[in-house]
Order: C-alpha cells, then structure tokens, then sequence
C-alpha cells in the first residue's frame, strides 16, 4: 500500500464486506471522510460538519478501528476534526472532492427529509393523542363531527401554535366527510379566506366568493387572530357567519387567545363566537408527550427506545408540532446510518428543531470538548483508555458534567464514553462528587466548567 489514500481505500471495502454496511451508510458517512494523516497508531481525518463528525463517531467508530487493525496490523486511534469550506481556507483536490461529497449528503438527506414533511398518516380523531391537556377540546370536537351544527356551534378552539388545533380541525372535516359525502366542507386559514376575497374584489366577482363560504354546511376557519385589524375580512365573515349559523351549518374556529383577548376584532364578531362552546389546548404534559413520541414512531413504522423518548420529552416540552419532527427527523437519520435512534442522534435531533430564541441543546460532544480543553487533552483521549492521571481525571469530570447537564440514563452516558459499563460511570460520578466535598479548588472549577458550558449554549 502506496498511501494513506489506499489504506482507506481497503477500509471502505472492509466496512461494506465483512462489516456488511449499505452502500448509502459508506457511501453518505464514510467515504466522505477526508483522509489527512497516518501517523504511527494514529489515523486523521477531516469531516466537513459536526453533524457528520457525531454520526461516524456514535455509529461506526468500532467498525473503522477493527478494518484499521485487520489491514495494517496493528491498532489505531481515530481523530476526526471538524474543517468547514470557506474562501479563506484553500483546498486541495482531495478536500474538494470531500466538499462534493458533503453537499451530496446533504441534498440526500434533505431529500428524504422532504419526503417525511408530508403525513405519512392522516390527521384523523384516531390519530390524535388525547391528555389532560386537550381531552375537552377534543371530547367538543368529535361531538361536532359526530353531528354538525346540533352541538356546540360555533365550536371555537384556542390555544398556543403546534398543539394540535388544525390537527382537530382535519380530524372533524375528515369523520364528517365519512359520515355524510353529500355535506359540503371548507376547510381555510384565515390567509387562504383573504386572498379569496381579494381575489373576488380585483375580478368584480364576489358572486363566486359568496357562493363558496356561504353555501358551506361545515365551515372551518384555522387562526381567525388574522382577521385582526382587516375590516373587510371581518365584515365578510360577519355575514358568512350570520347566514351560516342561521340555517344551522357548523362553524368551527381557531385561535391563539380566547375571543375576549381578540381586542382588534369587531364586538360582534368575538360575541358571536361565545354563542357556542369555547375550548382550550394547553402544553401537554411529560406522559402526554412520551404517548404522542410513541405514536408518531408506530405510524412511522420506527421503534425509538425508551430512553430517547424521554430524552426527547424532557427537552421539548412546549410544541407536538416539535415532537413529531424530531420523530420524522429520527426516521430520516435511521435510513441514513443504517443505525437505530440514539441520544446522540435525538441532541442532532433537537438542536435543528428549536427556534433560534432557545437555548441550543448542549450535547456530550459539546461537553467533552470544554473538559478537554480545560485539562489540556484531547475529546479522543477522553474517550479512549488510556489511564494517565490527566486524562482519568478530566475523563471522569466529563462523566459527571454530562450526568449533571444532561441527566441521561448512566448506561447511555457509558456509551457516549467508549462503551463502558455502568459500574465505571457510576465510580467516575461518586468519585468526582467526593472530591468537589473535600477540594475546593475541584469543586470552583467544575462549577465554572458547568457554567461556561450553559452560557454558552444560551449565547
């Protein structure tokens, strides 16, 4: 073998062989890794995305040691450093092509993505997972499904975004459609009603826009906190609804507020809609959102273990808009590493799905790069075995940052760490525990160690 080139040559035909990967794992996670150097025992790459670096790390790291150690004979270590492209940064033809390959992944994996963005599932009643939080809202719904406009008209239904209400919404207008074909059902957002009646008022045609709302026997009008302020929307659906609710047709309402918060909407439109019934949707709570994971992943077809989910569900507590991405998220990473769902892959997971005003979920790799950097080693000394006092000592600290930070069951945390067992974690933490009791020095650093860490992650 002429280069380190041709040793990961072998390595790449190794792991597709005996090791029995797809051609989409090597491909998409291996063979865009960026051989750099073969020095004595240790072999150096570069990967164009933390995303890339966690992946290899988490799923094929033993597999690559083993090809290693098969091939030449001898063991190595791994050392993955992140190199993002830029302008400034010149590269070789061997890091363009890696470039290439990397954005060759990320299409692919936008690609599938997209594929997951439509249901896979209808938001039906049977679909939808009833808590504490929602089980009035939806009790009120399916009684209006199950007989439009003689309960609850109009039905309005308020609470916060991405907990369920236009879900409830598709579910009525699909049990009504089962139950009578002939019935005519509208379904808009308050944005499709506006550029409807746009529409009719450039074309001189409201004709037509009379036709369609008002010839409805079910109405259902998502996010009605957009009429606000838009005095011909709300003069138009102040008609529609008259008419409607005279003849006995079900009009059914969303909002983010109760009607008496809708201050910019017109007194006769919020008294209106306290002649039926209003309900709320609040968060759902910590079982409500392990039931809701679990379902999402059945209709999937994804088995996702316990711990991920509640992993999952201790960290996105406000929105199942949120939890059923990071489950269709899950999906797309499982065919993609050919690996099942991981807490490495669920942090991956959760970083991408919370809004920009959120604090970014600190992750093990996070962690271990802060330790390391204190201590003055490397994350894959932390994780190897070596046992100098440095790096038992900073290896041991990172234990207890991750368990502190993080909470994860230690069997998972032992995982993070090289595969060991929950007899060494639970030694690390005790140890580290004792030692912050009798060593005040111990015990500032850790603490500003723990700090950094959450300042940063809130930065």
């Amino acid at each position: 073998m002429n280069s380190f080139e041709d040793v990961f040559a072998r390595v790449k035909e190794y792991c597709l062989t005996t090791g029995g990967l797809s051609d989409v794992a090597v491909n998409l996670w291996i063979a865009t890794m960026n051989p750099i150097n073969l020095s004595g025992s240790v072999a150096a790459f570069t990967v164009p995305s933390d995303f890339q670096r966690n992946i290899v790390l988490q799923n094929y790291e033993e597999l690559l040691k083993q090809a290693f150690k098969d091939i030449l004979g001898f063991p190595v270590e791994l050392v993955i450093q992140v190199v993002e492209p830029s302008d400034d940064y010149p590269m070789n033809d061997q890091r363009s092509r890696g470039a290439a390959n990397a954005e060759e992944v990320d299409k692919r994996h936008a690609s599938l993505e997209k594929s997951l963005e439509g249901a896979n599932y209808e938001y039906t009643f049977s679909t939808f997972i009833v808590g504490r939080s929602n089980e009035f809202a939806y009790a009120a719904c399916t009684a209006v499904a199950k007989e439009p406009g003689k309960n609850y008209n109009p039905l309005f239904v308020y609470g916060p975004s991405g907990l369920g209400k236009t879900h409830l919404m598709h579910a009525i207008a699909h049990e009504v459609k089962q139950n009578h074909p002939d019935y005519n059902i509208i379904y808009v957002t308050s944005e499709e009603f506006g550029n409807d009646l746009i529409k009719g008022i450039n074309e001189n045609n409201m004709i037509s826009f009379h036709e369609k709302y008002r010839s409805a026997d079910v109405l259902l009008i998502d996010d009605i906190q957009f009429f606000s302020n838009k005095d011909r929307m709300q003069e138009e659906f102040f008609h529609t609804f008259n008419k409607l609710h005279a003849e006995g047709k079900q009009i059914v309402i969303t909002s983010d507020k109760p009607p008496r918060e809708l201050k910019t909407l017109e007194d006769r439109i919020r008294t209106r809609f306290e002649w039926g019934l209003i309900t709320d949707i609040t968060t759902p709570d910590f079982e409500t959102r392990i039931a809701i994971i679990r379902r999402k992943a059945e209709l999937l077809d994804l088995v996702i273990p316990d711990d991920v989910s509640e992993f999952i569900a201790n960290r996105l507590k406000s929105n199942i808009r949120q939890l059923e991405g990071a489950v269709k998220k899950l999906k797309a990473l499982k065919h993609l590493a050919g690996s099942p769902p991981s807490i490495s892959m669920a942090q991956s997971v959760i970083k991408d799905i919370l809004n920009d005003d959120q604090p970014i979920p600190i992750t093990v790799e996070k962690i271990i790069i802060e330790v390391a950097d204190v201590y003055g080693v490397t994350p894959e000394e932390i994780r190897s075995s070596k046992r100098s006092s440095q790096i038992s000592t900073a290896r041991k600290v990172a234990v207890y940052v991750v368990r502190e930070i993080t909470q994860m069951p230690l069997q998972s945390i032992g995982t993070e760490f090289g595969g060991r067992d929950h007899s060494t974690i639970v030694y690390a933490i005790n140890n580290i525990e004792a030692g912050m009791k009798r060593d005040s020095n111990l015990n500032q650093l850790v603490n500003d160690i723990i700090k950094n860490i959450r300042d940063k992650s809130r930065a």
